[in-house]
């Protein structure tokens, strides 16, 4: 596929998106990287951009420099959002307890802390995203497990070969530390990425995941 097909292929799925208004969001590619720009309404909206070119097949990698503009009439002020953002992860009975800080600047959401799993760490954020004034997250919540981590290779192994979507012997799964997974080889689209980070951090006793995949 050339960049010119592959471009108009991204363009076409941004402006067949409900979730979000991409009539100003610029598209460009170069071997198979998507760069995109301009600016969308909120974060969410963002998010949404970036997961719609995603989907599109001959996507290899996505450099983004989406700015968020809320109309003037609906900026939140940043005690706003900080106190909506505690009392929605106060709520969400995933995400640990007590355990979370929150840094509103701009606009833009920090969340610190630790939690005892990935899951919980992406609770958090998907929580906060969706606010009303939010510009961007940056989560800087760190995992630390409080349960096992050995076996942690043959976990991981065993849970890619289950995977339907995902082709287990194209992958290398190594452990560092006990606790760091490095993931290595070739996928074959964004869907099938995802699912082996997944299952990398669905293992017990994993701390970090470091994805050395690329999309073939």
């Amino acid at each position: 596929m050339t960049d010119s097909q592959l471009r108009q292929d991204v363009i076409d799925e941004l402006e067949f998106d409900p979730s979000f208004d991409g009539v100003h969001i610029g598209v460009a590619v170069d071997k198979n990287v998507v760069s995109l720009s301009g600016h969308v309404n909120s974060y969410a909206e963002k998010l949404a951009a970036i997961a719609a070119a995603r989907r599109v097949k001959g996507v290899h990698a996505i450099a983004e420099s989406i700015e968020v503009r809320y109309p003037y009439q609906n900026k939140t002020a940043d005690d706003q959002i900080a106190k909506r953002a505690n009392d929605i992860l106060n709520w969400d009975v995933l995400v640990p307890g007590n355990t979370i800080d929150v840094l509103v600047q701009d606009g833009w959401v920090t969340l610190s802390g630790n939690a005892d799993w990935y899951y919980q760490k992406t609770a958090a954020e998907d929580d906060v995203r969706k606010l009303s004034g939010v510009r961007g997250v940056t989560n800087k919540i760190v995992i630390k497990p409080r349960v096992d981590s050995s076996n942690v290779k043959s976990k991981i192994e065993s849970a890619l070969k289950r995977h339907a979507e995902v082709e287990a012997k194209a992958i290398r799964v190594t452990v560092q530390n006990g606790n760091k997974v490095v993931l290595e080889g070739k996928v074959d689209n964004w869907d099938e990425r995802r699912a082996v980070e997944n299952a990398a951090w669905s293992a017990a006793g994993v701390a970090s995941v470091e994805d050395r995949l690329t999309i073939s």
